[in-house]
């Protein structure tokens, strides 16, 4: 093969190579550090916690502290690719459950960079296990004894997931606000789980959600009612959108009375 066509080979390989899509299996933990960065720097009320997911990696958490002595504590599990201070619904229920005195530990999910889909955080389901079992048995060793998981959009999928196979052994009930089946496949179980969860659910979404939630509203209840705790609510609010902006105060409501019945 002559030296100039085996240049144009490698050239046309090395073109090809950097122009197919590279698909994360970890977490961007370099994305993670700046982010706990932003967050440390800008904490009003709360206090950084790092955990260890069992593998070696540590993580942020925030820890605001309400009253210990009620055993009651409430994990909070954000939304895709965003932060454990995320101003959309995260901070927002920081707020109530301090005013509440109840204690929060809002949790860092695993990421990927801005342009990632949906699809590709697949990849990182293996990761959500080992954190939310290091802020549970955190808060347990801690004396909390009543715990509560909430969870919005992406972070309630995390959510069901962890709850569909963990022990669910100090764990109280769980909130879902925004919960759909992925358009584009990470995890797309999701409801089906809701059948195998062992703990009262709170299926929380806005009239105005994404489709991806207001289309299957029917396919979660009929799961969520075969729930081994036999209790699922389902609940509207009629003009919220996906991240109840305008609508904290009726998000806040909801979840704390939800908190204080059970």
């Amino acid at each position: 093969m002559k030296p100039g066509l085996i240049s144009v080979i490698v050239l046309l390989v090395a073109a090809v190579t950097l122009a197919a899509p590279v698909h994360a299996t970890n977490s961007d933990v370099a994305k993670e550090k700046r982010w706990a960065e932003q967050v440390i720097d800008s904490l009003l009320d709360g206090d950084e916690l790092w955990l260890d997911d069992g593998g070696g990696h540590e993580f942020l958490g925030i820890l605001t502290e309400g009253d210990a002595s009620s055993g009651r504590a409430v994990i909070l599990v954000h939304g895709i690719g965003v932060h454990p201070n995320w101003p959309d619904v995260i901070f927002p229920l920081r707020e109530a459950l301090l005013e509440n005195d109840i204690t929060s530990l809002s949790i860092q999910m695993p990421i990927l960079a801005n342009e990632a889909t949906d699809a590709e955080y697949s990849n990182l389901y293996k990761e959500v296990p080992g954190r939310l079992q290091a802020a549970v048995d955190f808060l347990k060793d801690s004396g909390y004894s009543k715990i509560d998981i909430v969870g919005h959009s992406m972070g309630a999928r995390m959510a069901t997931y962890y709850l569909a196979q963990a022990s669910t052994d100090g764990v109280n009930s769980a909130v879902f606000i925004g919960l759909g089946n992925s358009s584009s496949g990470s995890w797309p179980e999701s409801i089906d789980a809701l059948a195998r969860l062992r703990v009262p659910v709170l299926d929380l979404y806005g009239g105005k959600d994404l489709d991806t939630v207001l289309n299957t509203v029917q396919d979660r209840a009929n799961s969520g009612q075969k729930n081994e705790s036999g209790i699922y609510q389902q609940t509207r609010v009629e003009q919220a959108n996906h991240f109840f902006q305008g609508h904290e105060d009726e998000l806040k409501s909801i979840v704390i009375g939800w908190l204080d019945q059970y």
